[in-house]
């Protein structure tokens, strides 16, 4: 079973920078697949970015593409989200997801494709 602890969550102005964390139990390099994703009230949770561990290729949501960079230290067994550029619009709160086996058919970035959760991290952005 893997375990997942996100950090660096906080409250930023429009423009600014966060570096969120995501602490894995176990070897994210084992993990195949693992991607932030984040939820706002009432709306439903949303794939931010994935990196695929065996090659490191990256996917992101087309409203984070050039703001958000997704990676990870295999050392520390740790994934990170550096988001800058924050708009109001990217307030959520923001889970880190694993999935220790090959992706489903379907969307690379849903969240069907996620065995575990983090319990999340708070991002909040104003204006």
């Amino acid at each position: 079973q893997v375990q997942l602890v996100e950090s660096g969550g906080g409250s930023v102005q429009a423009g600014g920078s966060l570096r969120l964390s995501c602490a894995a139990s176990r070897s994210t390099y084992t993990s195949y697949y693992m991607g932030w994703f984040r939820q706002a009230p009432g709306k439903e949770r949303e794939g931010v970015a994935a990196i695929y561990t065996p090659n490191s290729n990256t996917y992101y949501a087309d409203s984070v593409k050039g703001r958000f960079t997704i990676s990870q230290d295999n050392a520390k067994n740790t994934l990170y989200l550096q988001m800058n550029s924050l708009k109001p619009e990217d307030t959520a709160m923001y889970y880190c997801a694993a999935r220790p086996r090959p992706v489903s058919a379907g969307p690379i970035l849903s969240a069907k494709q996620a065995d575990y959760w983090g319990q999340g991290t708070q991002v909040t952005v104003s204006s």
